[in-house]
C-alpha cells in the first residue's frame, strides 16, 4: 500500500473547506491501495515524509508568503528528507485574501530544492472559495492519490 501525506495549515473556514475537499478527493472510493495520512503542518515530521510516497500541501497566504506553520514544516524536514524523497510527486493548494503569488513561489522554490515533482496543477484561491474552487481541490486530492495507485 502506498501513502499520500497531506500536510496542511487550516486556520480559517475557507482553508477548512479546501482541505476537506482535498481529503474527500484523495479518499475517493475508486482509488484503491492508497493510505491517506493527514498532518497539521506544525505536527508533521521527517518520519511522516519519509514514510510517504507522495505529498499534498495546503496553506493560507499570509503577508505575501506561505504560512509560518508550513515554512516550519519545510525547515524541519528539508535536510533529513532531501536525498530520500527526491523525485516523489506532490501537489498543493493555497488560499489568500487577495494575492497568493509569494506563497506559490515559496512552495515551488522549496519543493524544487527537495527535488519533488509536481504532478498536478496547484489550486489557488483568493477570497471565498466557490463551487468550482472546491471541485478543483477535490480533483487535486483525487489526482495525487490516483497517481500513487500500485
Amino acid at each position: 500500500m502506498t501513502t499520500l501525506l497531506i500536510v496542511h495549515h487550516t486556520p480559517s473556514p475557507n482553508c477548512q473547506a479546501m482541505f476537506e475537499a482535498v481529503v474527500s478527493g484523495a479518499n475517493d472510493p475508486e482509488i484503491e491501495g492508497v493510505r491517506v495520512v493527514r498532518r497539521a503542518a506544525l505536527a508533521a515530521t521527517a518520519a511522516d515524509v519519509l514514510a510517504a510516497d507522495g505529498y499534498l500541501l495546503g496553506t493560507p497566504a499570509n503577508l505575501g508568503y506561505m504560512s509560518g506553520a508550513l515554512k516550519h514544516f519545510f525547515d524541519q524536514v528539508y535536510y533529513p528528507c532531501l536525498d530520500a524523497t527526491r523525485g516523489r510527486p506532490f501537489g498543493f493548494y493555497v488560499h489568500g485574501g487577495n494575492d497568493v503569488t509569494g506563497a506559490v513561489r515559496g512552495i515551488e522554490s522549496i519543493t524544487k530544492g527537495l527535488g519533488w515533482q509536481r504532478s498536478a496543477d496547484a489550486v489557488t484561491v483568493t477570497g471565498e472559495p466557490n463551487k468550482a474552487d472546491i471541485e478543483a481541490c477535490r480533483e487535486l486530492g483525487a489526482t495525487l492519490a490516483a497517481g500513487l495507485m500500485s
